[in-house]
């Protein structure tokens, strides 16, 4: 006989819409934490619309996705910050035999360097961030991830940013597995505002999908003062 504990991870369902092919590419699209039309998707997963809206609406059923409606327009987005990290991670196992051979290729290179991982900065320069939090004692350890100490205050302060205080059922600031560097990159609120507040000084922007680029003043102003040893962390 089969015996099934009721206690145990229902993760077949949510398994098999990752699976497929199409579905996974518009999984990986939303990514950077961005809404996006149901023709941007079927799009980024090179199927019909008509395609696009039957996996759509099995995305939606499963709990990956959420559907916003913006006048007569419908866009979606992942469901959360989990089913993100969820992906990320799928994406480190499956790429653990191969991992320096698939990054290596120079269309993933952009993406490696910089890129958004659900709000937040991840890639080398994600993890530049997080060792520089760690290499000036700017963080403490909490049960929930991170709190800033008073070194991280003042360092934030230096770059012209206040952190907004914790919001209730939000994580301020934790340790999150980087799919392309294996080690971590800050997210959380603190890693999204961070991310922000990169771009609105103009060090950051965005080039294509989830790719992210140093521009000439974040060279000027942001990679210096970033650690140039990442194997402190």
């Amino acid at each position: 006989m089969r015996h099934t504990a009721p206690q145990e991870p229902r993760i077949a369902r949510v398994a098999a819409m990752m699976a497929d092919p199409a579905r996974s590419l518009m999984l990986a699209y939303l990514l950077s934490g961005e809404l996006a039309s149901a023709g941007e998707l079927a799009l980024a997963a090179s199927i019909s619309p008509a395609t696009a809206s039957a996996h759509l609406s099995k995305l939606l059923e499963t709990g990956l996705l959420v559907c916003e409606a913006r006048g007569r327009h419908r866009y979606y987005r992942l469901a959360s910050q989990d089913v993100g990290h969820a992906l990320e991670a799928l994406a480190l196992v499956a790429e653990r035999s191969s991992h320096q051979q698939s990054w290596e290729h120079p269309a993933r290179q952009r993406l490696r360097y910089a890129r958004c991982c659900y709000g937040h900065l991840a890639g080398e320069l994600g993890v530049k961030v997080l060792a520089t939090l760690h290499a000036i004692d700017g963080l403490k350890a909490t049960r929930a991830g991170y709190d800033l100490t008073a070194h991280g205050s003042a360092w934030l302060a230096s770059l012209g940013l206040a952190p907004q205080l914790p919001r209730p059922g939000r994580r301020f600031a934790y340790p999150c597995l980087d799919w392309s560097e294996r080690r971590d990159h800050l997210a959380g609120q603190l890693a999204d505002e961070l991310l922000r507040h990169f771009m609105e000084k103009g060090w950051i922007r965005r080039i294509e999908g989830r790719a992210l680029a140093l521009t000439p003043l974040g060279v000027q102003q942001l990679l210096p003062i970033l650690a140039s040893d990442q194997g402190s962390t």
